[in-house]
């Protein structure tokens, strides 16, 4: 009996310390109900030229069979990868992306399918740190026996500094568009309640690569562009007269 009394007068302690919490709790969120505030949002986005590439290149070759289409590719793939070396690029930005080897067949109406012989792909992401460089380094793998472009992708070595430059241009445009409707509605701006962001920088996925030849020079023009990088936000202000 005593015990149940104990656990009784623990219950009741426990109820009385948080029922002050509680009674906060709802008075704030009272307070916030009966406020008038504005729910808004915006957007900040900065253009940025990119300052590195990369490219899907490599060698394409076929042969009656497959340990013949293997070694033709190999010897080809060894020379683009030797060029690419020769160009400036790294080790450490060649890396294997696709290393295929299909059969290859003549369908034809009323006839069972013909073996043809074999085809053997070997494709290599290449990393371009050196823009200005970018044209002669497809020049070099193309020269070199390359038979296959598959893409490039314009990136940003470092997108935080964008991407604080987008941040400040969204809260910028979010605080004047609440200070238009604070004014335009007779109120003033208390205080920003809560403030959300989304969006941010994302990576371009790869575009076919478009290449022309100079008119003064055989080398390849290869263009940028620029990049955008967007943020964007979501306040709640609380007004008041």
């Amino acid at each position: 009996m005593r015990r149940l009394m104990l656990a009784a007068a623990a219950t009741l302690a426990l109820a009385a310390a948080s029922a002050p919490a509680l009674a906060q709790t709802a008075a704030d969120s009272a307070a916030q109900f009966r406020a008038t505030t504005l729910n808004l949002s915006a957007f900040g986005e900065v253009r940025v030229v990119p300052d590195i590439a990369s490219i899907t290149t490599g060698v394409v070759t076929t042969a009656s069979t497959a340990s013949a289409a293997m070694q033709r590719n190999r010897e080809r793939m060894n020379a683009v990868v030797a060029a690419l070396r020769a160009a400036g690029v790294a080790e450490r930005d060649i890396q294997t992306s696709s290393l295929t080897l299909d059969a290859q067949y003549l369908y034809q109406e009323n006839q069972p399918r013909r073996l043809t012989g074999y085809q053997a792909s070997n494709l290599v992401t290449v990393t371009a740190r050196d823009l200005s460089r970018l044209g002669a380094t497809v020049d070099a793998v193309v020269s070199s026996g390359a038979n296959e472009i598959n893409g490039i992708a314009f990136d940003i070595t470092n997108p935080q500094v964008a991407e604080d430059q987008a941040r400040r241009a969204a809260v910028k445009a979010l605080e004047a568009k609440a200070s238009l409707y604070a004014e335009a509605s007779g109120h003033r701006i208390v205080r920003l309640v809560s403030l959300s962001e989304s969006g941010g920088y994302t990576p371009a996925p790869p575009r076919p690569m478009l290449m022309k030849a100079m008119a003064d020079s055989a080398q390849t023009s290869v263009s940028p562009g620029e990049l955008r990088v967007r943020v964007d936000v979501q306040g709640v202000y609380e007004l008041g007269k």
